[in-house]
């Protein structure tokens, strides 16, 4: 199994999910974020003090998937939250070595992932 994380443009974020469930992404988590990055879209970022820094408002997907479909939904990201500007975002894929359902404790269980 994999797990992505992409960083995407705010304004991205609902033709990006729709596309992903669309191709059978049952289920996501989506966080309203702030990116604090050298490749923050100059366009619309905000200084904070907090921070002390720039920052952009970003929208930040996970999903799990199967091995075999990872290449084919980060595509899909990268297709859909492209804009072609400084900012665009970033996709992340890492190995998940292990799952545990909670309800049930089963090791493993990706059938209604």
């Amino acid at each position: 199994m994999k797990k992505i994380i992409a960083y995407i443009r705010k304004e991205k974020a609902d033709i990006t999910i729709e596309k992903l469930e669309a191709a059978g992404v049952n289920g996501m988590t989506i966080i309203d974020a702030n990116a604090l990055a050298k490749w923050a879209d100059k366009k619309y970022f905000s200084y904070s003090i907090e921070y002390v820094e720039k920052y952009s408002r970003v929208i930040k997907l996970e999903l799990v998937c199967n091995n075999e479909d990872s290449d084919m939904l980060v595509n899909l990201i990268s297709k859909y939250a492209h804009t072609g500007q400084s900012g665009d975002g970033w996709a992340f894929v890492s190995t998940i070595d292990k799952a545990v359902r909670i309800k049930t404790g089963l090791v493993n269980d990706y059938e209604n992932l």
